[in-house]
């Protein structure tokens, strides 16, 4: 099971006229996964994502998501997938404990609404109309409506929009826990540290194709990416970029007979590899 893939996708494209949104997308996801997918505005993330879902359909290409071809499955399939919009629309006037309980009835083996709200974050707001609540605590309830069919696959679309820090940290171990439980989770996001934080495997979309794609600690060779070293020297700060940090400390240590001032090892965060990258292929 660990090794069964619930996305499959191969030389997946659509265009809109002339303009190609997913211009030949592989992608493979598999069960127990977290996967993030990166890209700018306009690079492809949305519309792939809405095929996967099954609310678009593909010009040509092969797509295979929890076994099935999502622009033909049924009532059955969509069951097994949880969707957490961008936006969507809502009844205002139910609360958010009447809501919640509503969207369960659609699922034939839901979770319960109560145990939803409170994983979510909105316990103080069981009672509340919907029309009252705050931007970061609608979007809660968009998670909630999208985890309370208890699916097998999560897609996650900017999930965390409006959300502040702290609600963010708090959403990041409710999306582990789904992982832990079995769920497997699709994500977009435009935070770098949130994939870091959540993502087994990124991949890049960059004009309609997956352009790099590994674990958050080694795309585009972070890994193995020189590391910068500072510290206060005699005339001020230095910095040194190298491929052995562990060696230049070490001389340092020596040049400073102890505890080298100011020092710092650094290497590049999952945002620089990521912006060098978009960078890079813009020129091209």
């Amino acid at each position: 099971m660990a090794n069964e893939l619930v996305i499959e996708v191969k030389a997946l494209r659509k265009s809109y006229g002339s303009m190609a949104a997913v211009d030949g997308v592989d992608l493979e996801m598999a069960r127990g996964e977290i996967l993030a997918l990166l890209g700018p505005n306009g690079a492809g993330k949305t519309t792939t994502v809405e095929i996967l879902e099954g609310y678009r359909k593909r010009d040509s290409g092969r797509a295979r998501v929890l076994g099935e071809d999502p622009q033909h499955a049924g009532a059955d399939w969509r069951a097994r997938r949880g969707i957490v919009l961008q936006s969507s629309d809502d009844v205002a006037d139910l609360t958010v404990a009447e809501c919640v309980r509503h969207f369960s009835l659609f699922y034939p083996k839901p979770a319960d609404p109560d145990e939803v709200i409170d994983r979510v974050g909105l316990s103080a707001k069981r009672k509340a109309p919907i029309r009252s609540l705050s931007g970061g605590q609608r979007r809660r309830l968009d998670v909630a409506l999208g985890i309370v069919g208890n699916p097998e696959l999560v897609f996650l679309d900017e999930p965390t929009t409006g959300f502040d820090p702290e609600a963010r940290r708090a959403f990041w171990e409710l999306v582990k826990d789904l992982a832990k439980e079995g769920a497997s989770v699709l994500l977009t996001t435009h935070y770098l540290e949130e994939a870091e934080a959540l993502a087994d495997r990124v991949a890049v979309i960059q004009a309609g194709k997956v352009v790099a794609s590994g674990p958050p600690s080694e795309l585009g060779g972070r890994r193995h990416a020189p590391a910068k070293v500072t510290w206060l020297g005699t005339n001020g700060p230095e910095t040194v970029e190298t491929l052995e940090p562990t060696a230049l400390v070490c001389s340092l240590y020596e040049t400073f007979h102890g505890e080298v001032p100011g020092l710092t090892v650094t290497r590049p965060s999952l945002e620089d590899i990521y912006l060098k990258m978009i960078g890079t292929m813009e020129k091209e």
